[in-house]
């Protein structure tokens, strides 16, 4: 707004060329402004969420152009997928590599930054061998916040960005807030809830215990990729 006001006071007041030049590097400086603080946002909107085969429905799967409707019959009936291996391995059955990469845009299984195998790293669109090098050299991870920083020595923000929407790194079931398990796909806020109900929790056979009260063994199997004792 500065840069507005010292413009507009040359433009009418100033006769000299000079400060006309003056102003108008002021104005398309301030525009330069405005423009780097609105585009991230704007880009961050306009992208789509990745869907998650273990929860998307048929006919959410059905939309993507390379799936047809048996095939998302398939997925569905084939879930949970706790590996994006055992996802790829599926869909090769039908689709080539080159048509699994566009599927894989829009459709995934997020994967553990801590055990993925170096197969599954390089399933994420837009990862090759360097960065999958970089992903499991800083290994172990224990929150994004370090993925984030790490990552970022090698790319810029809008790229971790985008790898972010593929991986998770798991929770400590003793200590997550509730929004860290608000963040785990498919849990809302009365799973949640049941998830601090039997803290401390003392091993993941535990864990299995009290939430399959709640949901059957392969939903208790899929939420169980998502946490840890530490």
């Amino acid at each position: 707004m500065k840069h507005f006001l010292v413009m507009k006071h040359f433009l009418v007041d100033g006769p000299s060329w000079l400060l006309r030049v003056v102003a108008a590097w002021l104005l398309a400086g301030s525009l330069a402004v405005v423009a780097a603080d609105e585009t991230p946002d704007k880009a961050a909107a306009k992208k789509p969420a990745v869907l998650n085969p273990n929860l998307a429905g048929a006919e959410q799967l059905a939309a993507r152009p390379e799936i047809s409707e048996a095939l998302a019959k398939s997925i569905v009936a084939a879930r949970p997928f706790l590996t994006m291996q055992a996802f790829d391995a599926l869909l090769a059955k039908e689709l080539d590599e080159a048509t699994r990469t566009k599927v894989y845009e829009a459709v995934f299984v997020p994967i553990n930054l801590n055990t993925a195998s170096r197969e599954e790293v390089l399933l994420v669109p837009g990862v090759g061998k360097r960065m999958a090098h970089e992903f499991e050299e800083y290994r172990p991870y224990k929150a994004m916040a370090q993925f984030r920083r790490e990552i970022g020595k090698y790319v810029d923000e809008a790229q971790v960005a985008h790898y972010e929407r593929y991986v998770f790194v798991p929770i400590d079931l003793n200590t997550a807030t509730r929004d860290e398990i608000l963040a785990i796909p498919g849990v809302g806020k009365r799973m949640a809830h049941e998830f601090e109900e039997y803290r401390p929790y003392k091993s993941i056979e535990q864990f299995r215990r009290e939430i399959g009260k709640y949901v059957d063994e392969k939903e208790v199997a899929r939420l169980e990729r998502y946490v840890e004792i530490r």
